[in-house]
């Protein structure tokens, strides 16, 4: 692709806020855009934990006009444009991406202990859901426990969990976080269903999924990072050959930002928005609050990088030794992280209540803001 690139710390702020849809007006929007942003991320990281929303719900309604609930719902088990499995760990994705996962499912990269109880129950819940139709685990009745991955429970639990595991279930539906399991057949039409992996090699996966992953962010750098987990077979030599194999293919290219002795990279398909972003354009300043599990706070080291901003979400720190809260988010400013704040949902008076919140710069703007935007989220999540 020629020379590397060579970009000022703010450019490679604005890249990652434009690509995201997080600087200037929204460039994803209703139900339509939650789909096109989930393609554009590949995944959305899917947490249970709701106190404010659950996850992928929090990093939508930042970047989506007119985010709602019912939507997202529509779109995965509905319409099935989308489907809940696993990615980097548990994740919403695109249903089209069935296919190269082929070999997750196959080896049980997500589940490859020998439980043969386990097993043995599981062929029978199988024979069970094709004739009855979807279901949850308490529709089974079951004394039974199995030794499961954070312990003991019922083993029909363990066997539904095992077969979506392995693909031989797909989520039907959910009422609040109770899944109900059902045959893929019967919702994945036959040819995205049966279709191969397109890639026929594991070095291939790699390189596809270390672009995905890329695309996902934004902007990474070839080494070990926490938004390259999960990525099966996949050690440091096979990540080094993924990045050169895709820079040979004119697939990613390389930019050297000021003062960061690291290369990035980023997707050659992005180059619009690289030149947006190095632009003098002004764009409209928006104030959004980042889910934890945001994609563009997966490499966490690179947000301390480029914005000056630490940030660690705490949920599973001791409470003693947490230095902000248990579920904080960070406040984007326009092109700043502004600080952090800790949002609370009151069930009793069916709103959002900000607990505590830690802003740097605390002008009247942007204090109107945040609290317009706790109006938007109790209507929304």
């Amino acid at each position: 692709m020629g020379d590397a690139l060579k970009i000022t710390k703010r450019q490679a702020k604005r890249f990652l806020l434009l690509k995201h849809g997080l600087l200037g007006a929204h460039k994803f929007e209703g139900k339509q855009g939650i789909y096109d942003y989930v393609r554009q991320a590949g995944c959305l990281q899917y947490d249970p934990i709701d106190v404010c929303g659950k996850n992928h719900e929090l990093v939508l309604f930042s970047k989506v006009k007119g985010f709602s609930k019912e939507d997202i719902y529509s779109l995965l088990y509905d319409e099935r444009r989308l489907i809940d499995w696993f990615d980097k760990c548990m994740s919403i994705m695109p249903m089209d991406d069935w296919p190269y996962f082929e070999n997750a499912r196959k080896t049980g990269l997500f589940d490859a202990s020998e439980r043969p109880q386990v097993d043995e129950a599981a062929e029978r819940v199988l024979e069970y859901i094709k004739l009855n139709g979807a279901i949850c685990s308490s529709d089974i009745e079951s004394e039974t426990k199995a030794d499961w991955y954070w312990g003991p429970t019922s083993i029909a639990r363990a066997a539904l969990e095992r077969l979506y595991y392995r693909g031989r279930l797909i989520i039907h539906h959910k009422k609040n976080t109770r899944k109900f399991y059902d045959l893929p057949e019967r919702h994945i039409d036959d040819d995205l269903l049966n279709m191969k992996n397109p890639n026929e090699t594991l070095q291939q996966q790699i390189d596809w999924h270390v672009l995905r992953r890329i695309g996902g962010v934004g902007m990474l750098h070839r080494s070990a990072s926490d938004a390259l987990i999960s990525i099966g077979g996949m050690k440091a030599a096979e990540r080094d050959a993924a990045f050169d194999n895709l820079m040979k293919q004119n697939l990613i290219v390389e930019v050297h930002v000021d003062g960061i002795q690291k290369p990035f990279y980023y997707k050659a398909e992005d180059m619009p928005i690289m030149q947006m972003a190095a632009s003098e354009d002004e764009y409209m300043k928006r104030v959004e609050f980042i889910a934890p599990l945001d994609n563009m706070m997966w490499d966490r080291n690179i947000i301390n990088e480029l914005f000056d901003f630490h940030y660690r979400w705490e949920i599973y720190t001791p409470a003693a030794k947490r230095a902000y809260g248990y579920y904080v988010l960070p406040v984007l400013n326009g092109e700043e992280m502004a600080g952090r704040i800790e949002i609370k949902r009151d069930k009793k008076a069916k709103r959002m209540m900000i607990e505590n919140m830690w802003i740097d710069d605390g002008d009247k703007r942007l204090l109107d803001e945040i609290d317009k935007k706790i109006i938007l989220m109790t209507e929304a999540l």
